[in-house]
């Protein structure tokens, strides 16, 4: 059945609402994007200009120096030995050391072919065998060692390898545990034959000894008495003969026995026998020279393959190149050694350096994560000496490196525990060292809210109340190193927090 016409109209009615409706909320939706031209230009203008402004800071001013640092042990060194005088192959048979051990004095640094390599303190390396009679530095350089030892090696001061100094030589190897060197067969053969010179030069001495007492002696008293009988029986025979009668035969008679009794009184002639004696003592003498010389030939000797100096001691081994059976050369490096002591190694510009000094302090952070210090033990590097005539020139002061140079500062490492050490050793830290500061807490501001005034003076400038500021004088103090500026004294007071400006 058809609807009413009222209840169509109705309809028409309500389409028409709604339509105008959505009509209307387009139109507020579209009228949000239609930006009138004069609006968008006033939002297109930059906003208006402000102050750009930084607290005023409580803190400490510190001015310091940076560098990357080395961690490692002093002295870092090759260790070579020396074997031109072995008779045979320098084989390694033992003792050698472990890294991360450490030699001491008379420490056996290796074995080689049985006999062992004693390390001792000294800056002269091993270049000759020493023994009885040799002189040199490297002499006063051993006896100075035997000494700190605790072992005498005689006068200290002479550089005379002597008796006491092979007597010393051969406590050091009781020390060691090592027999001491023999001697070379040619000295032991000339010790052989020295003593038998002396022997056979002693058996002479006394056959000619003998024959000279023999020749002392005088005649034996019957031939004293049988020689004046005989002048005496010439002279009764001389006497018996009448007066007149011819005596010359008896005359001569008398005269050769008296003769004969004359010399067989005289005092015996040994001089051939006197000077064969002498010539057999001296041989004997001679002999025995001979002997003594011989037999310092065969005292204690020091090899020069049996001996290693370091100037300084304990050492720390870092690396060991050879091991058990391996032989080696002199130019063959069998270890690397450096000082028990870590070190923290820079390198900075001269122009930092100049501000450096021996007993100043760094930071740097260890493997862990905590802050550790350093304090600077030496400065080296290339520097230019001060030009002759210099006012303040001074020898013992090296002046300021040219422009351009680099110096390496060495640090020791302050309170390290041994595990800390061994974490620290071979890296590369940042190290930091205040070179300047407050010491405490200062008024400090960046160096950007300092501007000069007319006369050249320091000045900022308060934020008082927004957009409203003050000019104020200052005294600057130090710089540091981040940019901030000690204020010493301000013309008005300033305190914590007051705003600078640093732009705007």
């Amino acid at each position: 059945m058809p609807r009413p016409a009222t209840l169509r109209g109705h309809r028409v009615i309500w389409v028409v609402a709604v339509v105008a409706v959505v009509s209307l909320a387009s139109g507020i939706t579209l009228s949000r994007f239609v930006i009138d031209p004069n609006e968008a230009s006033a939002r297109s203008e930059p906003p208006a200009a402000g102050l750009i402004t930084v607290p005023v800071e409580s803190r400490v001013v510190s001015n310091a120096v940076t560098a990357r640092a080395d961690v490692l042990y002093d002295e870092a060194d090759e260790v070579r030995i020396e074997t031109g005088e072995l008779s045979g192959a320098a084989v390694v048979t033992g003792a050698v050391p472990e890294v991360g051990s450490a030699l001491e004095p008379a420490s056996i640094l290796l074995e080689i072919s049985g006999r062992p390599v004693i390390t001792l303190p000294g800056a002269l390396p091993a270049y000759r065998t020493l023994r009885v009679g040799v002189s040199g530095p490297d002499v006063v350089q051993l006896k100075q060692a035997l000494s700190a030892l605790g072992i005498d090696p005689g006068t200290e001061e002479s550089d005379l390898y002597d008796a006491a100094t092979a007597a010393a030589i051969d406590k050091l190897y009781v020390a060691v545990g090592y027999p001491s060197p023999s001697p070379d067969e040619a000295a032991v053969e000339a010790v052989d034959a020295a003593r038998d010179a002396v022997a056979s030069t002693k058996e002479n001495l006394t056959t000619a000894q003998a024959a000279l007492t023999a020749a002392s002696v005088g005649p034996a008293k019957v031939e004293l008495i049988t020689a004046q009988n005989a002048v005496n029986e010439a002279q009764r025979t001389l006497d018996a003969i009448p007066v007149g009668e011819d005596t010359a035969a008896a005359q001569e008679a008398l005269t050769l026995a008296v003769a004969q009794r004359d010399a067989t009184l005289a005092t015996p002639t040994t001089t051939a026998e006197t000077t064969a004696r002498n010539n057999a003592s001296q041989a004997v003498k001679d002999a025995q020279a001979d002997l003594t010389e011989a037999l310092q030939d065969t005292l204690t000797h020091l090899p020069a393959s049996e001996v290693a100096y370091f100037s300084t001691l304990p050492r720390r081994v870092d690396d060991v190149k050879i091991k058990r059976a391996d032989t080696v050369t002199a130019s063959t490096p069998i270890m690397s050694v450096s000082s028990a002591n870590l070190v923290v190694e820079a390198t900075v510009a001269a122009s930092e350096a100049e501000v450096l000094a021996v007993g100043l302090v760094g930071t740097y952070d260890l493997p862990d994560g905590t802050q550790a210090t350093a304090t600077i033990s030496e400065i080296t590097g290339a520097t230019a000496a001060p030009e002759s005539g210099d006012e303040g020139a001074d020898e013992d002061t090296p002046a300021p490196a040219e422009t351009g140079d680099r110096l390496t500062v060495t640090f020791v490492p302050d309170a390290l525990t041994p595990e800390q050490a061994t974490a620290l050793q071979g890296t590369n830290v940042r190290i930091t060292i205040p070179v300047s500061s407050t010491g405490e807490a200062v008024l400090a501001v960046p160096a950007a809210a300092l501007t000069a005034g007319p006369g050249g003076e320091s000045r900022v400038e308060r934020e008082t109340a927004p957009g409203t500021t003050e000019i104020i004088t200052v005294e600057t103090g130090l710089v540091a190193g981040d940019g901030y500026v000690e204020i010493v004294s301000s013309a008005k007071p300033l305190a914590a927090d007051d705003l600078v400006v640093v732009g705007t």
